[in-house]
């Protein structure tokens, strides 16, 4: 007699195990509470579906914070083997100028949606719509609710994939956070993650530093270091160099009320060639001129130094390379959660097995960004969600 699997949620995590179960073991049904799967998969896709990167295996799971908890999933279905899956249900992919992965051009989200939703129905996938989880029955069974219908939800095996607390539009509200608390279940209070960071700038910088980008840079916080590119904005920073720097700016905030951003505005130029150049013809143009023609800094990097340094400290070159070289930037706060493209938080990675198991609830699993890990945007939140998830189908297939 065939198994019954209920999959709670109907994001990118579900998407990918519903379509990887075994149908000959079991029966599988899939309750989400939207009218409509993968929402937030559409929403990831706006402007470019990036669901995953080219770089090495070793390289790539380093990007994760932890990352001990997902390399078994990500060993079995690390990001090649994701394309060659796109491949295989009929989405060819390409590499971007960043390493990125997406659809072939011209192939929209939906139509990667539409996909993957074929071969879950062609493996007699059940899928109930409008259906939301309300918590545990006594017996562990799960409470469900259809508009005015509320009943208990029985099957011999339940993965939860309900997503994280990011983008709340979707229905990733994060809402049953407290379900499993009443189950004496470790949980972490979500946060935001590859967000805005606040910076109280001083107030006659705001009008001409927003919108402004300090390319070419490299940025520091703890022990991780990031290239890339950060956008000055009215709040603070944002931007894809210093959005891998979260957990490092979280941690900070919450030791010390403050994080301290090291930006270096010339990351391939020692001190002591920036001073030559500096110093180069020095008699015929002052610093300012010097910094823009010499050095090939932007006016806003020269605006940033000015604000930083006084007077004598500006026309010492010592001094002033030093700052171009370390540059400090003091964050303050994260942006709110509602704005943050994704969250930490959720399910402590201690409560579960290595095959996603909770170890205080037999027979239920949860993977996805319900658990609290970190992963930098450019592909690694919806890579970690598919590896999971087909790492969980393999084993049910197997048990």
């Amino acid at each position: 007699m065939k198994k019954r699997i209920a999959i709670i949620g109907g994001g990118a995590s579900a998407l990918i195990l519903a379509s990887e179960l075994d149908p000959e073991k079991f029966v599988v049904s899939l309750y989400e509470k939207n009218v409509a799967l993968g929402r937030k998969f559409l929403v990831a896709g706006d402007g470019g579906l990036n669901f995953t990167h080219s770089e090495s295996e070793s390289s790539f799971i380093s990007k994760y914070t932890p990352s001990n908890f997902l390399s078994p999933a990500f060993k079995k279905f690390p990001n090649s083997a994701f394309i060659k899956w796109m491949n295989e249900i009929g989405i060819p992919t390409f590499v971007g100028s960043s390493g990125r992965l997406f659809p072939k051009k011209g192939i929209k989200p939906i139509e990667v949606l539409e996909k993957i939703k074929l071969k879950i129905y062609s493996r007699g996938v059940h899928v109930f719509y409008k259906h939301t989880w309300k918590g545990f029955s006594e017996s562990n069974k799960l409470l469900m609710s259809n508009g005015d219908k509320e009943f208990e939800l029985e099957a011999d095996v339940y993965v939860f994939c309900l997503g994280g607390a990011s983008w709340q539009v979707t229905g990733s509200d994060g809402t049953w956070l407290p379900y499993f608390q009443t189950k004496h279940i470790l949980t972490r209070a979500f946060q935001s993650s590859n967000c805005a960071f606040q910076i109280n700038w001083k107030h006659d910088l705001i009008s001409k530093l927003e919108g402004q980008v300090l390319k070419n840079i490299s940025s520091s916080c703890g022990n991780k270091k990031h290239l890339g590119e950060i956008v000055l904005t009215r709040f603070g920073v944002e931007g894809s160099g210093i959005y891998p720097l979260s957990p490092q700016i979280r941690q900070a905030l919450e030791q010390y009320g403050e994080a301290i951003i090291h930006l270096d505005f010339k990351p391939n130029v020692s001190s002591e060639n920036l001073i030559k150049k500096l110093n180069s013809n020095s008699e015929h143009k002052n610093v300012t001129s010097r910094l823009k023609e010499n050095l090939n800094l932007s006016s806003a990097q020269i605006l940033l130094l000015k604000s930083d340094l006084n007077k004598e400290d500006f026309l010492d070159a010592t001094k002033l390379v030093t700052c171009i070289k370390d540059f400090k930037l003091r964050i303050s706060a994260l942006a709110p959660i509602e704005e943050a493209i994704s969250s930490v938080g959720g399910i402590d990675l201690r409560e579960i097995t290595e095959q996603f198991e909770l170890k205080k609830l037999k027979n239920k699993f949860v993977i996805g960004e319900m658990l609290d890990y970190d992963a930098p945007t450019g592909g690694y939140l919806l890579q970690s969600c598919f590896s999971m998830a087909n790492y969980l189908a393999a084993f049910l297939n197997t048990r």
